[in-house]
């Protein structure tokens, strides 16, 4: 499943985001940049120590805020870091809006043609998931509305397992109904 919004195309993938060969791969973190668990865990484990090391050298950022560090052994040449929770692990919507946005400002001022992005709160964070990635996708919508160049050509909706396919298939069904009826 996928749509077009401007110039880029955003598709659904199902996955292992530190498999996805991109530029550049977002995860959601706290304030303080630590990657222990979830998809941060996991692209700890895959890429290496220095991805941490490097973010961890850039914190404490604000909530809603995003740095990059590189990718270590990663395919991604990039990961970008959103502060998605503070310590206490709650967020809301807000949040996860200006955190997805500046994702994607951070990816933008990398280079980065190709971005892969998870749903900010499929674990700790305690925010319903389809409310989450119905927040994402009007964030995306609402980015490259304001951006119709650019250079972001493909955004990567990556989903590790079913429960998460399904709501961001139903966000981005939502996205795309909403491209259907106009702007």
């Amino acid at each position: 499943m996928e749509t077009k919004i401007e110039r880029t195309w955003v598709e659904l993938v199902r996955g292992d985001i530190t498999q996805m060969d991109v530029d550049a791969i977002v995860t959601a973190t706290t304030d303080q940049l630590w990657m222990e668990t979830g998809v941060s865990g996991a692209i700890k484990r895959v890429g290496g120590q220095v991805i941490e090391d490097e973010a961890r050298a850039q914190a404490p950022i604000e909530l809603g805020d995003a740095v990059p560090t590189t990718g270590g052994e990663l395919k991604a040449r990039w990961v970008v870091h959103a502060a998605v929770t503070g310590e206490n692990s709650s967020t809301d919507a807000a949040t996860i809006a200006k955190a997805t946005r500046r994702s994607l400002e951070v990816a933008e001022m990398l280079g980065a043609r190709t971005v892969a992005l998870p749903p900010f709160v499929s674990g700790a964070g305690g925010f319903p998931l389809y409310s989450c990635t119905t927040i994402m996708m009007a964030a995306l919508r609402d980015y490259f509305r304001a951006h119709p160049r650019s250079g972001i050509k493909r955004v990567f909706l990556t989903c590790f397992d079913a429960t998460t396919e399904a709501a961001f298939a139903n966000a981005l069904a939502g996205i795309n109904r909403f491209v259907a009826v106009g702007r």
